[in-house]
């Protein structure tokens, strides 16, 4: 009877977990056709989007400083590989997890008027992060 109990019980926790872990993730926006999620503030946040990251092609994290503070309202513009802007958006936090098509592109972060550039080849499984570090805080 203990056995019976148990499994049901178990099962229940996980839906609670996969519940949390789906409420903490910011909301998804739409750009010019490009679905993206910013965020990651406090540890369920950040937890839930880097667990999401693996549905999106392209991910970014911001930090500056010597201890790699995290920042939010990093202003991004990404161009594709014939220099059309395809999103331009500011980061509600440390994380951006973007959707674009699979190619190359050309990613502007702007945070206190210094802008740092990195150009990126993303393919459509979810495995490209981008890091954004600037020297000082």
């Amino acid at each position: 009877m203990k056995a019976i109990l148990c499994v049901p019980a178990s099962a229940l926790a996980l839906a609670v977990a996969f519940q949390a872990v789906g409420a903490a993730l910011p909301q998804a926006r739409t750009e010019q056709g490009i679905t993206y999620i910013s965020g990651g503030i406090g540890h369920d946040e950040s937890a839930a989007m880097k667990a999401e990251a693996g549905n999106y092609p392209l991910s970014m994290v911001f930090s500056a400083g010597k201890d790699n503070e995290y920042l939010a309202d990093v202003r991004i513009a990404i161009k594709d590989e014939a220099g059309k802007e395809v999103l331009n958006a500011v980061s509600d936090g440390p994380i951006m997890l973007i959707k674009v098509p699979a190619g190359t592109y050309s990613i502007a972060a702007e945070r206190n008027g210094k802008t740092l550039h990195h150009t990126v080849r993303v393919n459509q499984k979810g495995d490209k992060q981008v890091n954004f570090h600037w020297p000082s805080a």
